[in-house]
């Protein structure tokens, strides 16, 4: 292959790249910009235009106020669960001699049903038993959602466990629960929180499942759809944007933070 050769063939995968961004994060940057424009009807402001008036409003807004707290209680408590249960389904696919591709495949499995399936299926399972939808029945979904994708961050943060510490600890008469202690748990401990913020950022933008699965206080992406739907004020918008800014933010430290962590193993 020739200089010119492999420089085009960059230049081509850039512009792929590039590309793939644009689709990726155009909807949600117009979004955000939209929601800077004081008049009703949404579309882009100029410069001369840009305004908060709308994120003036949102303390006004008690329904979505309302929703927003309640998807934080969901979304804690779901990324909670989602990071210890994945631990230990982690912990499981390590211990595992035989049929360690069984249990991933099971752990992965809800990963690959569509959210309306499942929420729909979770939905008539909870109406046999005379469950009544709730916090509870939106958190399971919700859960059987997030886990997945926990379960994959924390498996892959075990790679910086290497197992001759663990041997070196065991001759030095350390238990498995000090070695899990004092050696897995600090190696692990960016994977844990990437986990954890994973889940959290899944449940609070989930809308499929908590469609089924709410009850009386439905949560924030159902109540903005419903909103939307109904030909509410532009304040929805603002309620996104600021939504979309803090799920950035978040993803950014965390990345610094697993960067730094990096840096202090190395």
């Amino acid at each position: 292959m020739t200089v010119h050769e492999g420089l085009g063939n960059r230049i081509v995968l850039w512009v792929i790249a590039v590309l793939g961004l644009l689709v990726i994060y155009a909807p949600p940057l117009y979004l955000l910009a939209i929601s800077f424009n004081p008049a009703l009807q949404p579309g882009l402001p100029s410069l001369s235009a840009l305004s908060l008036d709308w994120y003036m409003a949102l303390p006004q807004e008690k329904a979505l106020i309302g929703a927003l707290q309640q998807s934080f209680l969901i979304a804690f408590v779901t990324a909670v669960l989602a990071t210890f249960l994945s631990l230990l389904a982690a912990l499981g696919y390590v211990e595992l001699r035989l049929g360690r591709t069984t249990w991933f495949l099971a752990v992965l499995l809800p990963m690959f049903v569509p959210g309306v399936v499942q929420g729909l299926a979770l939905s008539a399972v909870f109406t046999r038993l005379g469950v009544k939808a709730s916090m509870i029945t939106v958190i399971s979904g919700h859960l059987l959602w997030a886990m997945p994708f926990a379960f994959i961050v924390i498996l892959t943060s075990f790679a910086a466990v290497r197992q001759t510490a663990l041997l070196a600890a065991a001759d030095l008469g350390a238990s498995r629960w000090r070695q899990f202690v004092d050696i897995t748990l600090p190696l692990i401990r960016p994977g844990l929180v990437s986990a954890f913020i994973f889940s959290f950022l899944l449940s609070l933008n989930e809308f499929t499942r908590a469609f089924y699965l709410a009850g009386r206080q439905n949560t924030l992406p159902v109540v903005l759809f419903s909103k939307m739907n109904s030909g509410a004020s532009p304040v929805i918008y603002a309620m996104s944007g600021a939504i979309f800014i803090v799920s950035v933010l978040t993803v950014a430290a965390l990345a610094l933070y697993n960067l730094l962590g990096k840096r202090r193993l190395s």
